[in-house]
């Protein structure tokens, strides 16, 4: 007799979010955007990895730390994370509104980087 074969193993837990930011809320986000942004943090949350164009790597903030993008009307929401080996952790959400990410928000990223991993 063979093994038996699992069509539906069990899942994998998902690893949590972790707000060091605040959440992202209709407004001003638009509801297409949130539930954009909602699947693209689920999918991190089940071990995905997402690439362009929906999430970039930005290792000047620190290492395993990413810029998810959803687009939006008038707007270009960024998501900056942190892909820690237990949870996603949200560092920063703005509406990124130049071509290059301005240094108080890598700042404010780092810092919250840095008190994730203390607290850890």
């Amino acid at each position: 007799m063979s093994d038996p074969i699992y069509l539906n193993p069990k899942p994998l837990a998902e690893k949590p979010l972790v707000w060091m930011d605040r959440e992202i809320k209709t407004p001003p986000f638009t509801a297409e955007a949130r539930l954009e942004a909602g699947m693209l943090l689920r999918s991190l949350q089940q071990g995905d990895n997402l690439g362009l164009p929906h999430s970039r790597p930005m290792p000047d903030i620190g290492p395993r730390c990413h810029e998810l993008r959803v687009r939006d009307k008038g707007h270009n929401w960024r998501i900056f994370y942190h892909l820690a080996v237990d949870a996603v952790v949200i560092l920063e959400i703005l509406s990124k509104t130049t071509k290059t990410t301005p240094d108080d928000v890598m700042a404010n990223c780092q810092r919250r980087l840095k008190l994730y991993q203390s607290i850890k």
